[in-house]
């Protein structure tokens, strides 16, 4: 905690929407190496609990954010409260998935560049964890011929 000061607005218009007495608290960010001035109503709460409060609310800011970017998801299919409940806890375990795949694979994946691979691939039968940690360097070839489709009406030379 760097600062903890209570403060008012003293503009003519903002002093007017909120007369009250603010609370300004600046935090050190050690991830980012840079300072946090937040300001608050809530005079009770301690400069570290404010501090914590918005670091983690950042991440679930990022984790929606990433949910919406990867997932493409810009509305709900459904409008009822089940459907639209329904497909956040399957954005939530997809999301969830990727990040595991992603934390167990060799290769360093970014996990937007995982989604769009994931994506591309999602019906080839592949060895998933070999494809996740060797993909990117390595050609696939031509399939074993038992599993070429089509096969079906195609006639073996003997």
């Amino acid at each position: 905690m760097l600062k903890d000061e209570r403060i008012q607005l003293s503009g003519p218009q903002s002093s007017k929407k909120y007369p009250g007495e603010l609370r300004r608290v600046a935090v050190w960010d050690d991830q980012n190496q840079q300072v946090i001035e937040l300001i608050t109503t809530h005079p009770g709460w301690t400069a570290n609990t404010i501090g914590e409060l918005y670091k983690s609310r950042w991440q679930i800011e990022n984790f929606f954010r990433e949910i919406k970017q990867l997932l493409h998801i810009k509305s709900f299919i459904g409008t009822s409260e089940n459907a639209v409940m329904i497909q956040i806890w399957t954005a939530l375990i997809i999301i969830g998935i990727l990040k595991v795949l992603k934390q167990i694979a060799k290769h360093r994946w970014y996990l937007s560049n995982l989604v769009g691979f994931i994506r591309l691939n999602l019906f080839v039968k592949i060895d998933l964890q070999h494809w996740l940690n060797y993909y990117p360097f390595e050609s696939r070839g031509d399939p074993p011929e038992s599993i070429i489709q089509g096969t079906l009406f195609l006639t073996r030379k003997k």
